[in-house]
């Protein structure tokens, strides 16, 4: 069993010239659904974009001279000369509305190349955008190398591009690479976010930009993170666990945790790992080294799961598999845990209103005792915790599906379980396999009502009305673990995964989070940070230095996941969930939020068609559904601001109250004004408060 803090613990789911080319793109609408009438329920298909339409685009062309030398060290450095212009054209993740009045002109240039001769790049192309905090994700606007190695053993000339997450070439160009040896450096911006990845190849030899770790051949990944601040203003929190997301995969990386919009982690307090070699050998400090929780940026979620040898019925290490031997001093061993957390919130999290634990882990694979001695469990660690800790909140059972989580707490509450509950966890798997193939609306058309109870949509529901009927009313729910791997039988390596896949991994990993808020949780937990072994593509980045991935990984560079992660966080922490949009058809997922303080109503939408989806056939991009979102009072007119699923944002205009847009696979937000509108519009969750 894993127990290192940045090790997942969950079982194995049953996936001489130079061309300068700055693309600027017109963005329009993107589009949502919302009050039930489909404008066209026949799906189209798209000429380009994540969201089905084509979007115009013009180029900016350049020329530039020079041919400056120096000399450094025993290294010429030169700038390219006599170079000429060229023009791409790229397509936003967002569907050209008719209403559209107003585009965001979006732009990235990869100008002023510096050749140096004489590095080492081993006979390969490599292509790499290094940044100081590591991440390799840049804040919109501001400049960031992109450095292309390359060793021909004659003259050639050397030719790259940038594509953004559907493929399209948002930048492009080309430079003389001299024979042997060098390294390019371009100075790029971008206020186009998302991700993208770096091609290259030689005129002359050929070749593509070598593997790295976990990433695949023919590309070197970045972000652009999205700056939304003209769209949604800053929420406000009244206590600081009203924030929304978590991540596992990445404690103490605070700048990587800031730059995706994460801000909480689970921080270990088993017994196996606080004493695994006797009793009493912890002495609480109630310190941290790790700066996301000691600046108070982040906040702790408190694991409890675990008993050591010495401690176990069997004699062994076991996962919260039994009742500890000794019950007395596990309770008096949570009491200690409870001390210690309640001085680290006065200390480094004066913000947050309570303290949160999670008392198992994914008991559905790991619990083996009586049912009795599971009430048994957690009436210890309740005790324990509230003799010490005022602001206790003990959740649990956190099982790996919903379903089963539901499932527990059904066969638990004759025996007792609420009494020792202050809140719910549970893991957010839903299917044989989180995967591209395994989206979370793949059962929700099924004509099987059986099946369909297990869409995660479904599940969701059934949890929260076993929360409202057998325990404490008003309780959070978290979600605490739910990631989205390549699918089953799939192996990382040089071919895979595709950029089809990557897409689709990004999509669904949005999607998932998207779902497990507007169905009523009050946070959910991204999983993982970067690539691992054993279960290929977990990670929402790749490891560039392992090519099985490995645990705690640093030198990393971002999946599509990533900045669809980057974009959800920005517009949707910091709301309040208004619910499921009522009257949605078939296919269509429309979910609604309201933000903190000001009131201003986000509407999360997309489409998912299984024909359109597998890897067999590939994951479209291009499929489309129209679709009429209200947003206003009929009658009336105006304007609304959509973000498409990487957060670049469009002005759009309504008629009549109604905003008319496609809906794709691709996540989008609609923010909008009329909150009243937005509220009727929606069904609230049953037992959410949003408190």
């Amino acid at each position: 069993m894993n127990t290192h803090p940045l090790q997942p613990s969950h079982f194995l789911r049953p996936l001489l010239s130079y061309s300068l080319c700055s693309v600027v793109l017109a963005l329009a609408a993107c589009g949502g659904g919302g009050s039930g009438d489909p404008a066209n329920s026949s799906s189209t298909a798209a000429t380009s974009g994540g969201a089905g339409a084509a979007a115009s685009a013009s180029g900016a062309s350049g020329t530039a001279s020079g041919g400056t030398a120096a000399t450094t060290s025993g290294t010429t450095a030169s700038t390219a000369a006599g170079t000429t212009g060229s023009t791409g054209a790229a397509s936003p993740a967002a569907v050209v509305s008719p209403s559209a009045i107003a585009s965001a002109a979006l732009r990235m240039t990869c100008a002023s190349p510096v050749t140096a001769t004489g590095s080492s790049s081993s006979g390969v192309i490599t292509a790499d955008t290094p940044s100081t905090d590591g991440t390799r994700m840049f804040a919109s606007g501001s400049t960031f190398p992109m450095v292309i190695t390359a060793s021909p053993s004659a003259a050639d000339t050397l030719a790259w591009s940038v594509n953004d997450s559907l493929g399209n070439a948002v930048a492009s160009g080309s430079f003389p690479a001299p024979a042997g040896a060098s390294t390019t450096t371009l100075s790029c911006t971008s206020t186009l976010a998302g991700y993208f990845a770096i091609s290259a190849t030689l005129a002359k030899a050929g070749g593509s930009v070598q593997t790295a770790g976990t990433r695949p051949t023919g590309m070197a990944t970045f972000g652009v993170l999205p700056n939304v601040t003209a769209s949604v203003p800053t929420p406000t929190y009244a206590h600081q666990e009203q924030h929304r997301f978590g991540m596992q995969g990445f404690n103490g990386w605070t700048g990587m945790l800031n730059a995706l919009g994460i801000t909480s982690t689970i921080d270990d307090r088993q017994l196996s790992v606080t004493e695994p070699n006797g009793p009493n050998s912890w002495a609480p400090t109630a310190t941290a080294t790790d700066t996301g929780y000691t600046s108070g940026q982040i906040m702790r979620l408190v694991r409890l799961d675990g008993i050591p040898a010495w401690d176990s019925p069997t004699g062994a290490f076991n996962e919260s598999s039994y009742l500890p031997t000794n019950q007395a001093g596990y309770q008096a061993y949570m009491s200690q845990v409870g001390t210690e957390t309640e001085q680290m919130r006065q200390k480094y999290s004066p913000a947050m209103a309570k303290n949160y634990y999670q008392v198992t882990w994914e008991p559905n694979q790991f619990w083996l005792d009586t049912n009795a001695n599971f009430v048994q469990l957690y009436k210890l660690v309740y005790a324990g915790l509230h003799a010490t800790d005022p602001n206790a909140v003990v959740m649990g059972p956190a099982d790996a599906f919903p379903s089963l989580t539901t499932q527990r707490l059904q066969t638990m509450a004759p025996l007792g379980l609420a009494q020792y509950l202050d809140g719910i966890a549970t893991h957010g798997y839903y299917d044989a396999g989180t995967s591209p193939s395994h989206p979370p609306e793949r059962l929700a058309t099924d004509p099987s009502p059986a099946n369909a109870a297990n869409a995660l949509t479904n599940s969701m529901r059934n949890l929260r009305q076993e929360m409202q009927k057998d325990y404490k009313p008003g309780m959070k729910l978290f979600v605490t673990e739910t990631g989205i791997s390549y699918d089953i039988g799939t192996s990382y390596g040089p071919n895979y995964p595709t950029s089809n896949v990557l897409f689709a991994q990004g999509a669904v990993v949005a999607r998932t989070h998207i779902i497990m808020l507007g169905e009523g949780a009050d946070q959910t937990y991204v999983f993982y940070g970067a690539d691992y072994p054993a279960e290929p593509g977990y990670g929402t980045f790749f490891d560039l230095a392992d090519p099985q991935g490995a645990y705690g990984a640093t030198n990393v560079s971002p999946k599509p996941a990533a900045l669809a992660v980057a974009a959800m966080t920005r517009l949707l922490d910091g709301t309040t969930t208004l619910g499921p949009v009522n009257g949605t058809p078939s296919g269509v997922y429309a979910y609604g939020f309201q933000q903190r303080g000001t009131g201003i109503p986000i509407t999360a939408l997309w489409t998912h068609n299984n024909a359109v989806w597998s890897t067999s056939t590939g994951f479209s991009q291009t499929y489309s559904v129209s679709y009429n979102l209200t947003v206003d009072a009929a009658g009336t007119s105006g304007t609304v601001q959509v973000l498409d699923w990487m957060g670049n944002a469009t002005t759009v205009a309504y008629s009549n109250g109604v905003v008319t847009l496609n809906l794709t696979e691709m996540p989008m937000y609609v923010v909008s004004k009329n909150a009243s509108v937005a509220q009727s519009n929606s069904t609230v969750p049953l037992g959410y408060t949003g408190a």
